[in-house]
């Protein structure tokens, strides 16, 4: 658990980046200072990497978010620096698989997690005593 001034959150967030083009362009030297990048960038924001690791041709993350960050405008940024940042260190390596300044696809799949499962939460809201009400809520199938 983390807190601000007025809150405590606990969020966690599964973001997985794909290269242009899924070319396997991604190097172990790469993807060592991609989670570099990624770690200092995430700092930046008031967030955290948890995890890091990928392939060829893809990264996984897993961050812990600060309340305050817009997911789509960290995620923009965590892909604009590394983009920019990998084509500076390693230019050989990256314009074997692109001519043009690119190197990650624009489509990202970003996925929540941490916390109880779903089933369990729902049954949580379920058992709360409404105001005015000595018996349990009624089901409700949804």
């Amino acid at each position: 658990m983390e807190a601000l001034r007025h809150s405590v959150f606990d969020i966690h967030a599964h973001l997985v980046l794909v290269t242009k083009y899924r070319r396997k362009a991604i190097t172990e030297a790469m993807l060592a200072r991609l989670g570099e990048f990624f770690a200092a960038t995430c700092e930046g924001w008031g967030c955290r990497l948890e995890e890091f690791g990928g392939e060829a041709d893809h990264v996984h993350l897993l961050l812990a978010l600060n309340p305050t960050v817009q997911p789509s405008k960290l995620i923009n940024n965590l892909k604009t620096v590394s983009s920019r940042r990998v084509r500076q260190e390693f230019p050989e390596q990256v314009r074997r698989f692109y001519r043009r300044p690119v190197f990650w696809s624009r489509t990202y799949c970003f996925v929540s997690c941490g916390g109880a499962p779903l089933d369990i939460i729902k049954r949580y809201l379920q058992e709360q005593d409404s105001p005015g009400r000595d018996s349990p809520p009624p089901k409700h199938r949804g």
